[in-house]
Protein backbone atom coordinates (compact mmCIF):
# COMPACT_ATOMS: atom_id res chain seq x y z
CA UNK A 1 0.00 0.00 0.00
CA UNK A 2 0.98 3.30 -0.68
CA UNK A 3 1.86 6.10 1.91
CA UNK A 4 -0.12 8.53 2.73
CA UNK A 5 0.47 11.89 1.16
CA UNK A 6 1.88 14.51 3.58
CA UNK A 7 1.92 18.35 3.41
CA UNK A 8 -1.46 18.98 5.44
CA UNK A 9 0.08 22.06 6.97
CA UNK A 10 0.26 23.60 3.91
CA UNK A 11 -3.36 23.11 2.88
CA UNK A 12 -4.71 26.48 3.83
CA UNK A 13 -2.28 28.07 1.31
CA UNK A 14 -2.43 25.76 -1.30
CA UNK A 15 -5.79 26.75 -1.27
CA UNK A 16 -5.57 30.01 -0.97
CA UNK A 17 -2.69 29.64 -4.12
CA UNK A 18 -5.79 27.46 -6.27
CA UNK A 19 -7.64 30.72 -5.81
CA UNK A 20 -5.39 33.23 -6.87
CA UNK A 21 -3.31 31.75 -9.67
CA UNK A 22 -2.41 33.92 -12.34
CA UNK A 23 0.38 31.10 -14.45
CA UNK A 24 -0.56 27.65 -15.21
CA UNK A 25 2.46 26.53 -13.60
CA UNK A 26 0.79 28.05 -9.62
CA UNK A 27 -2.14 26.33 -10.53
CA UNK A 28 -0.30 22.61 -11.44
CA UNK A 29 1.53 23.30 -8.03
CA UNK A 30 -1.64 23.89 -6.05
CA UNK A 31 -3.24 21.00 -7.84
CA UNK A 32 -0.49 18.86 -6.75
CA UNK A 33 -0.18 19.71 -3.21
CA UNK A 34 -4.61 19.56 -2.68
CA UNK A 35 -5.72 17.06 -4.82
CA UNK A 36 -3.96 13.89 -2.89
CA UNK A 37 -4.42 15.59 0.20
CA UNK A 38 -8.64 16.29 0.01
CA UNK A 39 -9.84 13.94 -2.56
CA UNK A 40 -7.17 10.79 -1.62
CA UNK A 41 -5.81 10.51 -5.08
CA UNK A 42 -2.78 8.99 -5.50
CA UNK A 43 0.78 10.42 -6.89
CA UNK A 44 0.20 8.99 -10.12
CA UNK A 45 -3.40 9.67 -10.42
CA UNK A 46 -2.51 13.27 -9.67
CA UNK A 47 -0.04 13.16 -12.03
CA UNK A 48 -2.06 12.12 -14.78
CA UNK A 49 -5.28 14.54 -13.44
CA UNK A 50 -2.58 17.79 -14.09
CA UNK A 51 -0.85 16.36 -17.03
CA UNK A 52 2.56 16.53 -15.57
CA UNK A 53 4.80 13.26 -14.80
CA UNK A 54 5.11 11.55 -11.46
CA UNK A 55 8.49 13.06 -10.99
CA UNK A 56 7.45 16.56 -12.34
CA UNK A 57 4.17 16.55 -9.60
CA UNK A 58 6.53 14.88 -6.74
CA UNK A 59 9.29 17.72 -7.55
CA UNK A 60 5.80 20.67 -7.50
CA UNK A 61 4.53 19.17 -4.21
CA UNK A 62 8.28 18.56 -2.20
CA UNK A 63 9.20 22.33 -3.54
CA UNK A 64 5.92 23.47 -2.45
CA UNK A 65 6.22 22.30 0.72
CA UNK A 66 9.76 23.23 1.38
CA UNK A 67 9.13 27.02 0.08
CA UNK A 68 6.06 27.24 2.26
CA UNK A 69 8.29 25.60 5.56
CA UNK A 70 10.58 28.66 4.84
CA UNK A 71 13.09 25.93 3.64
CA UNK A 72 14.33 27.32 0.45
CA UNK A 73 13.56 30.44 -1.41
CA UNK A 74 10.33 30.62 -3.80
CA UNK A 75 11.92 30.32 -7.50
CA UNK A 76 12.36 33.53 -8.93
CA UNK A 77 9.88 34.71 -12.41
CA UNK A 78 12.01 34.49 -15.42
CA UNK A 79 10.03 37.16 -16.78
CA UNK A 80 11.59 39.62 -14.31
CA UNK A 81 14.81 37.90 -14.44
CA UNK A 82 17.52 40.30 -15.81
CA UNK A 83 20.44 39.08 -13.97
CA UNK A 84 23.21 40.39 -16.91
CA UNK A 85 21.04 43.56 -16.99
CA UNK A 86 23.57 46.63 -17.80
CA UNK A 87 21.07 48.93 -16.01
CA UNK A 88 17.01 48.70 -14.97
CA UNK A 89 14.99 49.58 -17.94
CA UNK A 90 14.41 52.91 -15.98
CA UNK A 91 17.79 54.00 -16.59
CA UNK A 92 17.87 52.58 -20.11
CA UNK A 93 15.26 54.82 -21.19
CA UNK A 94 16.85 57.79 -19.34
CA UNK A 95 19.78 57.36 -21.02
CA UNK A 96 18.25 56.95 -24.74
CA UNK A 97 16.35 60.49 -23.85
CA UNK A 98 19.40 61.71 -23.31
CA UNK A 99 21.44 60.48 -25.91
CA UNK A 100 18.95 60.51 -29.19
CA UNK A 101 17.68 64.09 -28.23
CA UNK A 102 18.09 64.94 -31.92
CA UNK A 103 16.47 62.15 -33.25
CA UNK A 104 12.81 62.14 -30.77
CA UNK A 105 11.58 64.27 -34.20
CA UNK A 106 11.54 62.14 -36.29
CA UNK A 107 15.50 61.63 -37.15
CA UNK A 108 17.61 58.76 -37.73
CA UNK A 109 19.65 56.58 -35.55
CA UNK A 110 23.09 55.26 -36.92
CA UNK A 111 24.18 52.93 -33.43
CA UNK A 112 28.03 53.05 -33.88
CA UNK A 113 28.22 57.12 -33.11
CA UNK A 114 25.01 56.14 -30.59
CA UNK A 115 27.27 52.97 -29.32
CA UNK A 116 30.10 55.73 -27.85
CA UNK A 117 27.64 57.60 -25.79
CA UNK A 118 26.00 55.10 -24.54
CA UNK A 119 29.29 53.50 -23.02
CA UNK A 120 30.27 56.94 -21.93
CA UNK A 121 26.67 57.28 -20.11
CA UNK A 122 27.41 53.69 -18.78
CA UNK A 123 30.82 54.06 -18.43
CA UNK A 124 31.84 50.73 -19.48
CA UNK A 125 31.81 49.49 -22.81
CA UNK A 126 29.35 47.06 -24.49
CA UNK A 127 28.60 45.34 -27.37
CA UNK A 128 26.79 46.35 -30.33
CA UNK A 129 23.93 43.55 -30.27
CA UNK A 130 23.53 45.31 -26.29
CA UNK A 131 22.21 49.15 -28.29
CA UNK A 132 20.25 47.64 -30.58
CA UNK A 133 18.83 45.14 -28.16
CA UNK A 134 18.06 48.25 -25.68
CA UNK A 135 16.73 50.23 -28.37
CA UNK A 136 14.18 47.76 -29.20
CA UNK A 137 13.10 47.32 -25.41
CA UNK A 138 12.66 50.98 -25.57
CA UNK A 139 10.05 51.34 -29.38
CA UNK A 140 13.17 52.53 -31.16
CA UNK A 141 13.08 51.34 -34.73
CA UNK A 142 13.96 53.61 -37.60
CA UNK A 143 17.32 52.43 -37.70
CA UNK A 144 19.93 53.18 -40.22
CA UNK A 145 23.14 51.28 -41.16
CA UNK A 146 26.38 53.52 -40.88
CA UNK A 147 27.21 55.34 -44.23
CA UNK A 148 30.76 54.20 -44.44
CA UNK A 149 33.48 52.82 -42.42
CA UNK A 150 35.06 55.16 -39.39
CA UNK A 151 38.63 54.47 -40.52
CA UNK A 152 37.82 54.19 -44.48
CA UNK A 153 39.12 56.78 -46.79
CA UNK A 154 37.14 58.72 -49.17
CA UNK A 155 39.94 59.18 -51.53
CA UNK A 156 40.50 55.87 -52.32
CA UNK A 157 36.85 54.21 -52.12
CA UNK A 158 36.35 57.25 -54.87
CA UNK A 159 39.36 55.79 -56.74
CA UNK A 160 38.20 52.07 -56.65
CA UNK A 161 34.41 53.03 -57.54
CA UNK A 162 35.98 54.53 -60.98
CA UNK A 163 38.30 51.63 -61.45
CA UNK A 164 36.42 48.54 -60.86
CA UNK A 165 35.43 45.90 -62.82
CA UNK A 166 31.95 46.97 -63.55
CA UNK A 167 32.95 49.82 -65.04
CA UNK A 168 35.42 48.63 -67.76
CA UNK A 169 33.98 48.30 -71.21
CA UNK A 170 35.29 46.08 -73.52
CA UNK A 171 37.05 47.51 -76.20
Amino acid sequence: MARTAGGSDQLASARELLRTAKTAGELRTAQAVLLPLELGLSLEQTATAIGRSVGATCHLRTRYCRVARGETAAPRSKRTLRNRANATLEREAQILDEVLAGAMHGGVIVVPPLKEKVEKQLGKRVALSTIYRMLARNGWRKLAPDTAHQKADASLREDWENNCRGRWTKS
